[in-house]
């Protein structure tokens, strides 16, 4: 690296403040190192002085690549814990991937690891009868993982480290470049810990689907089919596909694709639209519906008319516009006499599943809408009508959709004065404000719903229907809003200084993540981050 650049780095560092651990005299510094290729490497410094650790930390850099990724951590509130009370801390985390410290079996550092050392490789386990959610993970230290990391990156381990009387916790504060900006990392106790603080939203969320677009672009495989998803901590590729979540991807990619302006990408989608349409439909009577291993889902039957619908608006392409009228006439084979929607029917059309999953009506509205919107058909308007009324009746602003919320937004376009799909739209979202502001993990959905509620009231004032408004906080819901976007990125998003320590780092560039589920990384994952990051993105920033 230039040493003028690293002289900044110095004076970053330095600013994070209380280098010095005054308990022990020593300032001990973690710097890690990745090639972008390769899984970074981390040394602890340790010595009775700062300019003793940061001569040491000079030498490596000197030697580093410019372009390399660099984090540099000082070692901060170190703390001996009896064994078994660290061992019972760590089980009572709650949620999996959750503990956020750093870790060391002797008091000197030498067998020290980072908080994403041992969440970038799954080191800590949960027990068999933790579910994914939010309920203590009872995580246990996995040895097998452990030892023989240390051994590889520091050689003979100087105590059995799953023997110790002693085990010592610390945080870090620090800073990451990538060889051009250099940014603070957030030492607050929360999702962003270790993470960049935000400096230029703008900027930066348009960074994150730029590269989230080149993501999900190379994750398709040339006969049209994705790549489904990754556990990356575990090095491990999912092998289970769901076809409907094929078709949602498409959609969020043809959004993607309009924003980042890579219009050579459309003929990929249009090859995966071929590949699903061939791989996984169906067709009885002239009516098309998706076959999701001998389901056919009314959430199908949406997200293929959506993503038609998408696709023909976009691209001009007219291509399958007769798939789309097939796909709708299959509708209906969902609606009951009472007006009643039914989520899953067998091959035959017989009934499978009355009940799967609440996302199925608000899906199915969204996709209408965007169908009627390109063909004006009085028939499709009919039925949008028929399930919103349907919806209206039976108080489904209770379930708190980002689906709903999508699909009342888009339907006030069509019914522009109906008070009744306002009132529906508005409960869905104000009622579920709270839970949206104190969800800790990320949540793209979250901000989906909140794109689309913001939209919506925004059409209620231009309605002159303001009276509808007056119960609802419409600056607590803004907030709420610009808060979950941000907090998507910084929590959810492969950022450099978090990929760093996966296996093949670059790989994961421009992807989504759910840390409770192992990092786990899926298409739809980056479907519905992309989506909300998009639709935020345009209406904030945007000046039309």
């Amino acid at each position: 690296m230039q040493k003028s650049f690293i002289k900044q780095l110095q004076t970053a560092i330095t600013s994070t403040g209380n280098l010095i651990d005054r308990g022990t005299g020593t300032v001990t510094l973690a710097l890690s190192v990745s090639d972008h290729r390769h899984r970074a490497q981390v040394t602890f410094i340790r010595h009775n002085s700062f300019k003793r650790t940061w001569d040491e930390v000079e030498r490596h850099l000197a030697t580093t690549p410019q372009d390399s990724w660099v984090r540099i951590e000082s070692v901060q509130c170190l703390q001996r814990l009896p064994r078994a009370q660290f061992e019972k801390q760590l089980a009572a985390t709650i949620r999996m991937n959750y503990w956020r410290y750093g870790v060391s079996f002797d008091p000197e550092l030498k067998t020290a690891l980072l908080e994403m050392e041992i969440n970038g490789q799954a080191m800590f386990q949960p027990s068999k009868k933790h579910v994914i959610g939010r309920n203590r993970s009872g995580s246990w230290v996995d040895y097998t993982r452990v030892k023989p990391y240390l051994i590889k990156r520091s050689g003979e381990l100087p105590v059995d480290i799953e023997q110790t009387a002693y085990v010592w916790t610390f945080t870090t504060a620090g800073i990451f470049t990538d060889g051009t900006q250099i940014y603070q990392l957030s030492t607050k106790e929360d999702c962003n810990k270790g993470l960049r603080v935000m400096r230029d939203p703008k900027s930066e969320i348009a960074h994150a689907i730029d590269v989230g677009e080149t993501f999900l672009i190379n994750q398709m495989k040339p006969n049209g089919k994705f790549v489904y998803g990754y556990y990356p901590a575990k090095q491990l590729i999912l092998s289970k596909y769901n076809t409907v979540r094929h078709f949602s991807s498409l959609y969020a990619l043809l959004e993607a694709i309009q924003f980042t302006g890579r219009t050579e990408d459309y003929q990929k989608v249009k090859r995966a639209i071929e590949w699903g349409l061939k791989e996984a439909t169906v067709e009885h009577e002239g009516k098309i519906f998706i076959d999701d291993n001998g389901e056919l889902k009314l959430g199908g039957q949406a997200l293929l008319m959506l993503t038609l619908s998408k696709y023909q608006s976009v691209t001009g392409d007219p291509t399958f516009m007769p798939v789309l009228k097939k796909v709708f006439k299959g509708v209906p084979a969902f609606i009951q006499k009472d007006g009643k929607l039914v989520h899953v029917l067998n091959p035959d059309l017989s009934l499978k599943s009355a009940y799967r999953i609440i996302y199925y009506e608000g899906e199915v509205v969204f996709g209408l809408t965007r169908l009627y919107e390109l063909t004006e058909d009085p028939e499709v308007l009919a039925q949008i009508k028929q399930i919103l009324d349907y919806m209206v009746a039976h108080n489904y602003g209770k379930y708190h959709d980002h689906w709903i919320s999508y699909a009342i937004n888009e339907s006030l376009h069509v019914f522009p004065n109906n008070r009744d799909y306002m009132a529906l739209g508005l409960k869905n979202a104000f009622d579920h404000l709270k839970f949206m502001e104190d969800r800790e993990t990320t949540y793209p959905t979250l901000l989906e719903l909140l794109d689309a509620a913001v939209k919506m009231t925004d059409l209620v004032r231009d309605s002159g229907n303001e009276d509808l408004l007056e119960p609802y906080n419409l600056v607590r819901l803004r907030q709420a809003w610009k808060y979950r976007a941000e907090y998507e990125i910084t929590s959810g998003s492969f950022l450099p200084e978090i990929a760093m320590y996966l296996y093949n780092p670059a790989k994961f560039i421009g992807g989504f993540y759910a840390r409770h589920d192992n990092f786990r990384t899926r298409i739809d994952d980056c479907e519905h981050f992309l989506s909300g990051l998009i639709n935020y993105y345009d209406y904030t920033y945007r000046q039309y």
